[in-house]
């Protein structure tokens, strides 16, 4: 087991890079796709079942990655199973600690490409922000991530991965022992697919992780403490509840399809109104509690009186409460934050509609790390303020 890594900085150029094999990985395969990897190698068919429980729980209840550490597994099979697979998660390059506590982990990824996770502790909880893919399709306009281009998507054992390391640093995998679920150690006890890219365009590697990391046997999260955030991938918003049944928040941002054709481009494709018929069928399906709807608060584009009561209107018949994020500016960004007093007024009016709007607190800017920031230091496209300006078309 490793031990939790000490808060410091670590410089990258100074961690050794980790040899890909061929060999494949046991972590992100789901209980079926486990199954027939043993049997392919060998097991019987009438001990496979069996394998699979053993296996799932070192991986995902203990945190274990040395087969020879296996103890309820024949030394042989150990063996054989250390000869056809391997057990690797994302590695971990740089690491840094906010002032509030906020961690971010820049991790390597196959192929040399990186991506940003960020752990937010919290009284009583503590949340981490998953991503889905090296960069973003979506090149929403006040999103630091939204300006480096897609890369690739994330495989399902890079997305449960990246839980994983967190665990590991967070030196939170049970004893042995100790029981998991709710009764265990939670200093992780939320996740976020808020992190690079949109969950729905990698929605089945994003899927199978989820459902490892919700299964009983292993990281045991409940469904109702993860959280996937789109931006409006219609289509795959009742795939969401069906195969996931998480709970689901929107990145909304506007009032008017104007405004968030610029603010949210996958809008020109799902505008408002198509978006919000999608939504009221989401929580009968998933028997989710209420759509969390996200509204980024910028000075003078989204943020005035008549934004509220619109969006007072939109909301109708939707179970919904709005988190209202102050702007994380990042540089070259062209908006500028609303101030606390519009802020605000601007959630007044939604709590006097009877809709929850609680202001979040920004966490880890001083790292970078907040809500819009995230984005690799290797794929960091570097543009100026005027020529993000000028492609938005907002001065």
């Amino acid at each position: 087991m490793k031990a939790p890594a000490a808060p410091v900085t670590q410089d990258v150029l100074t961690l050794p890079r980790k040899v890909e094999t061929s060999k494949p990985n046991l972590i992100g395969l789901t209980r079926a796709q486990l199954r027939d990897a043993l049997i392919e190698m060998g097991t019987p068919e009438k001990q496979a079942k069996m394998r699979v429980n053993q296996l799932w729980q070192w991986l995902y209840h203990w945190g274990e990655r040395d087969f020879a550490a296996m103890t309820n597994l024949a030394k042989d099979y150990r063996a054989k199973l250390a000869d056809h697979f391997t057990i690797d998660l994302p590695e971990v390059v740089s690491r840094q600690v906010s002032d509030d506590g906020t961690r971010k982990y820049l991790v390597r990824i196959a192929g040399g490409h990186e991506v940003e996770v960020v752990y937010i502790p919290e009284e009583g909880r503590g949340t981490l922000c998953v991503s889905s893919q090296v960069g973003c399709t979506l090149t929403c306009s006040f999103c630091h991530t939204g300006t480096q281009k897609l890369v690739r998507n994330l495989s399902a054992g890079e997305i449960i991965g990246q839980i994983m390391l967190a665990r590991d640093d967070l030196g939170e995998w049970p004893e042995k022992g100790q029981g998991t679920g709710e009764g265990g150690p939670r200093l992780l006890s939320n996740i976020v697919l808020m992190g690079m890219g949109e969950p729905l365009y990698n929605f089945e590697n994003v899927r199978d992780a989820m459902k490892i990391a919700m299964d009983g046997e292993g990281i045991a999260l409940g469904r109702r403490r993860i959280t996937l955030s789109t931006s409006g991938v219609v289509p795959e918003i009742a795939r969401t509840a069906q195969e996931i049944g998480c709970l689901l928040a929107v990145s909304f941002h506007a009032t008017t399809d104007e405004v968030r054709d610029v603010l949210v481009p996958i809008n020109k494709r799902w505008n408002i109104d198509t978006l919000l018929a999608a939504l009221r069928d989401y929580p009968k399906v998933s028997n989710s509690e209420r759509i969390t709807f996200e509204y980024v608060m910028l000075d003078g584009v989204n943020d005035s009186d008549e934004d509220a009561h619109r969006l007072v209107k939109l909301l109708d018949g939707i179970p919904a409460k709005v988190n209202l994020i102050p702007f994380n500016e990042w540089p070259g960004a062209p908006y500028k934050r609303s101030s606390n007093n519009r802020i605000r007024a601007f959630a007044t009016i939604l709590m006097q509609a009877g809709y929850a709007s609680p202001i979040r607190t920004p966490r880890g800017e001083d790292i970078m790390a907040a809500c819009g920031q995230l984005k690799s230091a290797t794929e960091r496209a570097r543009k100026s303020r005027a020529q993000i300006a000028a492609e938005t078309g907002l001065t």
